[in-house]
């Protein structure tokens, strides 16, 4: 079990302060808060059980480079350099000398401690407001040893949290299509990482094709479409216990559903009787309930997060658009009208927005929209993009991007890509293999 092992002990109650720090999450890098992340301090005996343990030299420091990376790769931090650091990791987080963090210019501080208790990895931190010269947070974590990279993904998440006024989207996992082999013969395999592309693990051997994996919003299961004998099959994948199941074979399938909010149903759309419609299953009983019934296709099915409406794409209107209904398939609404033809809407976990991909003189875009269709901002623009997936706070979007092949066939690559809503802060995600169909977890930490 992947929470059983990572036990809050003590949560020092944040002090009711006034900070002037100001965190802009609304102009991604163009102004990064400067930050100091000091290593966390760990004694000579802590040190030498870690390294037997773990073969680390210095595990304090490992974790505050997880979150000095984390919170530079958001977009709305400056870490400083630590070579300029004035105090010491084990002085500073007894007590800062504030005078000495702000010549350096920063404006929040993050320092800790890391010991070897019990077997257990023990780790304090503390986040303090330079400019104010106060103390904002603390927190105490025990855990297994083997969980340290967690750690400093949580701790990421506390202080992004604290910070910004939004929750984090570091201890959160990505699942998706791992590619290998040239274009038109792919192995592919289902794969897991963190969302910063360590412990990466594959699910599947590459036997059997494999297609759009789905993270559940509520736990840590999976559903997939794969092909058993050229047959598609859609499964249920626990990720925690590595249990599969069937949910049932779908002839005109050609995408995984997704989940509803709940996490107790999934939603489809597949080819039966020669057209495409929306479906329901409920997991519990396997029944299956028709929501659209047109003939035209309709197809990519989202819930909005509180599960009252369904957001489609449908070339109901003579191209593929974008609609809404509600959860039953009523009182369905065309919201997309620009150039250019819609695909693959996603409802973000915040519930007002709705990313896409589009199609338009030959490029791809990934963008967004509110719900009723008005302020569509496109965000990126490339030769092939598509399949956008939201961080749990719905800051970000992950998806895949491919490049052309030149006259032989040959150049071809698919790797992912992330950027937030801001759109200045876009990179590429590494991956041991070639990538595609991003899925992003819930907060493994909820």
């Amino acid at each position: 079990m992947i929470l059983r092992y990572l036990i809050i002990l003590l949560i020092l109650l944040p002090i009711k302060v006034f900070a002037v720090i100001e965190v802009d999450i609304t102009r991604g890098n163009l102004n990064p808060l400067p930050i100091a992340i000091s290593p966390l301090s760990i004694d000579e005996k802590s040190k030498i059980s870690f390294n037997k343990v773990l073969k680390k030299k210095n595990i304090g420091a490992e974790i505050s480079k997880i979150v000095e990376n984390n919170l530079k790769q958001s977009g709305l931090f400056n870490p400083l350099n630590k070579d300029a650091f004035l105090q010491k990791p084990d002085i500073a987080n007894l007590k800062p000398r504030f005078e000495d963090w702000n010549l350096i210019k920063a404006q929040a501080l993050v320092t800790g401690k890391v010991t070897f208790v019990d077997e257990n990895l023990r780790v304090e931190f503390r986040l303090w407001d330079v400019l104010a010269g106060k103390e904002i947070m603390a927190l105490v974590f025990t855990t297994v040893p083997s969980n340290w990279r967690r750690v400093g993904h949580i701790i990421t998440d506390k202080v992004y949290e604290r910070l910004t006024g939004e929750k984090g989207y570091f201890d959160t996992r990505i699942i998706y299509i791992s590619e290998e082999g040239p274009k038109t013969n792919r192995i592919k395999k289902l794969a897991i990482m963190d969302q910063d592309g360590f412990n990466n693990k594959f699910l599947t051997l590459g036997n059997e094709l494999v297609l759009t994996p789905r993270f559940s919003p509520t736990n840590q299961m999976v559903t997939y479409l794969s092909y058993f004998k050229n047959l598609p099959r859609v499964y249920l994948l626990d990720i925690e216990t590595g249990m599969q199941e069937v949910v049932g074979d779908f002839p005109g399938m050609t995408f995984a559903p997704r989940f509803s909010p709940d996490g107790k149903k999934i939603i489809m759309s597949f080819a039966k009787d020669g057209n495409s419609d929306i479906y329901t299953m409920d997991l519990e009983n396997r029944i299956v309930e028709k929501i659209t019934n047109h003939p035209s296709i309709d197809t990519s099915p989202s819930y909005s997060p509180d599960g009252k409406y369904i957001t489609f794409n449908s070339d109901r209107s003579g191209y593929q658009q974008i609609y809404i209904m509600s959860s039953k398939g009523k009182n369905v609404k065309r919201i997309s009208f620009g150039n250019g033809l819609y695909a693959t809407p996603v409802w973000s976990p915040r519930g007002d927005l709705i990313a896409f991909t589009k199609l338009h003189k030959g490029k791809f875009y990934i963008g967004v929209m509110r719900t009723d269709g008005t302020g569509e901002r496109l965000l990126t623009e490339n030769f092939y993009q598509e399949a956008p997936s939201w961080s749990p706070n719905g800051r970000v979007l992950i998806f895949y991007r491919e490049t052309k092949t030149n006259s032989k066939g040959e150049g071809f690559s698919s790797k992912l890509w992330s950027i937030d809503l801001t759109g200045y802060n876009e990179k590429m995600i590494q991956t041991e293999t070639d990538a595609s169909d991003p899925s992003w977890s819930s907060l493994l930490s909820n």
